[in-house]
């Protein structure tokens, strides 16, 4: 059961990852565009305060200095020049007045490789916005200032995007953020998880017949809640099978009186046919009644668990079926010892065999050992089962025979009660098509103690 703690941790440690990283880039991306807005406002400002500067010094400066002032303003992505004509229009946005300048600015996107003007299709007028405010793609920053003379101060700004930046200092605090995250994800975890796998090891040992095993006390409140009701689901289910024995053999021993006393009158009956068929049919009610207790007895562990050869009943059972019927043939090389309750196992071994060889026309029967488990494969000669019925046929009064006679399909209880031993024991029977004809029943036994349940 550990597998259950150990996907859940690692389930959840993914997921709270995935939301922890996700969550980690959302921030950086608002705080990149944050801070590109930021830089890009910053930029302007300076550029502004520049070209009012440059203006400044141009009203009052001779008109021979104005090349040299100017060569001495521009830079390598801010460039000023004289001109006839503004670089941005009337009517255009960015009207700011600045230091008594009446300025005229725009922004345009340009191309990062070559410097060219980007005019994006109006549908994208709103991504265009976008991306000139957020400072997310390179962008020319343009002003013209009216001076005396008709002349215009036009300045070109390039302004680049800036480069994301991590500092140290970031990724440290986001790493250690994330250790402690999962540090006490994985505590919060194993609170939960090693509690649910002790319950889960203690509802494996449960056993109808003996005491309820000690559930995890600690654990949040949860699991304690189910701990307590899974306490109280066995005490049910014990007390329910208990009573229901009760019930059957009771209901068993007082029939068999009436049954007993009306196969006495019944030998009083003149006519021997009517005798004969009254007394086939209380034979029948009474093998019906007692293999019923049998099913009920079958599940009951009021028997002490014994050492036993399995390879030694299969071979006694074989011996004694064949006196009678179709030869039973039994493969055993060496002794598997199990601890079983042997009445009921004899009786479970005995229906099987009998099932394969009144269907199957005999039967060839494995004992193998398997380390922890005991496997016995039983396969018959005979037509076998379709796919359909092969779970059904253990449904108790189930007979795929159709005829309701007791000699040839009894009372659809024999594989029933086979089940139900084998799983007191803690093993299982199953049905399939036998690979070279006929049916195959596999029958898996723990062979210890400690893993019969």
């Amino acid at each position: 059961m550990r597998l259950l703690p150990r996907s859940l941790l690692g389930q959840l440690a993914l997921l709270i990852m995935g939301a922890f990283l996700a969550a980690q880039v959302i921030s950086a991306w608002l705080f990149a565009d944050e801070r590109g807005a930021a830089i890009r406002a910053a930029q302007r400002l300076e550029t502004v305060e520049r070209a009012v500067a440059v203006a400044s010094v141009l009203e009052g400066a001779p008109e021979g200095s104005r090349e040299s002032i100017l060569a001495a303003a521009n830079s390598r992505l801010v460039r000023f020049s004289l001109d006839r004509a503004p670089l941005v229009e009337v009517g255009e946005p960015w009207h700011l007045t600045t230091a008594a300048l009446d300025l005229r600015a725009e922004e345009v996107l340009v191309s990062p490789h070559d410097g060219a003007l980007i005019e994006p299709p109006a549908v994208l007028d709103w991504l265009h916005e976008r991306m000139l405010v957020s400072g997310g793609a390179p962008v020319e920053f343009r002003i013209s200032a009216p001076l005396g003379d008709n002349d215009w101060l036009n300045v070109t700004a390039r302004f680049q995007p800036p480069n994301l930046q991590a500092p140290p200092a970031i990724v440290g605090a986001t790493l250690l953020s994330l250790a402690l995250i999962m540090a006490a994800l994985w505590l919060g975890l194993r609170r939960i998880t090693t509690p649910l796998s002790q319950l889960a090891a203690a509802a494996d040992q449960v056993e109808l017949d003996g005491e309820m095993p000690s559930m995890p006390a600690g654990g949040p409140q949860e699991v304690r809640v189910l701990s307590d009701a899974l306490a109280r689901m066995n005490a049910r289910l014990t007390r329910m099978i208990t009573d229901r024995t009760r019930m059957l053999t009771a209901l068993g021993h007082d029939l068999r009186s009436p049954i007993t006393a009306l196969k006495v009158r019944a030998e009083m009956v003149d006519d021997d046919e009517t005798r004969e068929r009254m007394i086939a049919s209380l034979d029948e009610m009474q093998d019906m009644v007692e293999t019923t207790l049998a099913f009920a007895r079958g599940i009951s562990t009021d028997q002490p668990m014994e050492e036993m050869d399995l390879a030694e009943l299969v071979r006694a059972l074989a011996r004694e079926l064949s006196e009678t019927g179709p030869r039973i043939m039994v493969d055993a090389e060496q002794s598997v010892i199990a601890f079983v309750r042997l009445t009921p196992m004899r009786r479970a071994l005995r229906n099987l065999l009998e099932n394969a060889q009144r269907y199957g026309e005999g039967a060839r029967v494995t004992v193998e050992d398997k380390g922890r488990d005991a496997e016995i494969l039983i396969d018959d000669y005979g037509p076998g089962i379709p796919p359909k019925d092969l779970d059904r046929v253990f449904d108790p009064f189930t007979r795929l025979e159709g005829s309701r006679s007791r000699d040839t399909g009894g009372i659809g209880l024999g594989l029933p009660i086979a089940r139900a031993i084998l799983r007191a024991h803690g093993g299982d029977v199953s049905l399939a098509p036998n690979p070279e004809g006929g049916l195959r029943a596999r029958v898996r036994l723990p062979r210890h103690p400690e893993v019969a349940v």
